[in-house]
């Protein structure tokens, strides 16, 4: 598919490095924050020579941490796309040397707080977008999981959580993401088997939303921002966007009562806002709204 062009056309913006320089980070004109995985495949900093594979340790979950948070206190960003550094990884997951040096112990901690960090990215009433620039398997898939919508560019990529290979389960959310997505049974039979699969397959099980025909990386990288810009202030109600996230996220683990009581009050705060007068004034007067998420 070719992606939607956006409304207000942004650029790429130049993204600065987070503490332990296994993140970058940025925010483009029309707020727009990138968390852009950059790693080895041990984990370290990437240097020349060395292939990006993004995959993670203690120290990135970190920068990631770090970078969600500073997209969700920007009163001037609306929409989060993660996404991983060069042509062919999106995230491998944890790296495996890393895991080899840990006791059990730590290992927990480990994926404690990868949990967390995960949790916080989908608590953040703000849109995020994964955009699957190649390869997305093991805590790579888990990590997209966490994103509200993910879309991935053509190519011969693999997706997959290939932990049970390991002795271990995707334990970053994996057995409980994939289970809601697409369901227990198709969940189950991809985890036991731990096969790899494309894009288009995910597609299928709509777990991945649309798949773009970006020639180059640096045309991938255009197709989701001109995407996410649609998203943004003015032309989207951010707000509104948060509110319905925090919704679902919320309201799919209690009780339809509780959930629909938990709408009403997100609905009963939308409607006190400046966006809503906004956007059903327009709406009578027929004009197109400009909300300025408030």
């Amino acid at each position: 598919m070719v992606a939607p062009s956006g409304r207000d056309m942004t650029s790429w913006p130049e993204l600065e490095p987070m503490k332990n320089k296994l993140v970058n980070y940025g925010v483009t004109e029309n707020g727009i924050a990138i968390i852009e995985l950059c790693s080895d495949s041990a984990g370290d900093p990437l240097v020349e020579g060395k292939t990006p594979v993004n995959t993670y340790t203690r120290e990135m979950w970190h920068d990631i941490d770090d970078a969600i948070l500073s997209a969700r206190f920007d009163d001037n960003v609306s929409v989060i796309l993660i996404t991983g550094y060069g042509e062919k990884f999106f995230s491998a997951g944890a790296s495996i040397k890393y895991l080899n040096k840990l006791t059990p112990r730590y290992k927990y901690f480990f994926c404690l707080h990868a949990n967390e960090t995960l949790s916080r990215l989908e608590q953040t009433p703000k849109l995020v977008i994964a955009a699957l620039n190649g390869h997305t398997v093991g805590g790579g898939l888990e990590i997209a999981m966490a994103a509200d919508i993910r879309v991935a560019r053509k190519g011969n990529f693999q997706v997959g959580l290939p932990e049970v290979a390991l002795g271990v389960l995707a334990g970053t959310g994996g057995t409980a993401r994939l289970s809601r997505l697409v369901g227990k049974a198709k969940a189950m039979e991809i985890m036991v088997t731990g096969r790899k699969f494309s894009f288009e397959e995910s597609r299928e099980m709509d777990l991945v939303h649309d798949i773009y025909d970006s020639m180059t990386l640096e045309e991938f990288h255009q197709d989701v921002l001109d995407y996410a810009g649609r998203f943004t202030l003015p032309f989207a109600a951010a707000k509104a966007i948060g509110n319905i996230k925090r919704s679902v996220q919320s309201g799919l683990e209690i009780p339809l009562e509780y959930h629909l009581a938990l709408e009403r009050e997100l609905q009963s705060d939308l409607f006190q806002s400046n966006d809503a007068k906004e956007g059903i004034k327009a709406y009578v007067e027929t004009k197109t709204p400009r909300f300025e998420g408030n």
